[in-house]
């Protein structure tokens, strides 16, 4: 594995770091999984990427609530 540094622009760093933490997803590996689709012949990097988002994206969400609602539910001080 190498080490590269790019340039992006802040608003497009923040919203893709945003998506990756929300799906628990490597940033570094998504870029990887992308650049791959690019250079590959067969596109079937890119075609497991985009059904596996898919599959992220359906996955019902969690309420997870706020501090006080888990101290209520569990009793903690």
């Amino acid at each position: 594995m190498v080490l590269k540094t790019f340039n992006l622009t802040e608003e497009v760093y923040d919203k893709f770091s945003r998506i990756c933490k929300e799906y628990g997803l490597s940033m570094s590996k998504q870029v990887d999984f992308f650049m791959r689709s690019q250079i590959e012949d067969e596109p079937e990097a890119k075609k497991s990427y985009l059904e596996k988002l898919d599959r992220i994206r359906k996955h019902r969400s969690v309420k997870v609530g706020s501090l006080s609602d888990f101290k209520m539910r569990f009793g903690v001080e």
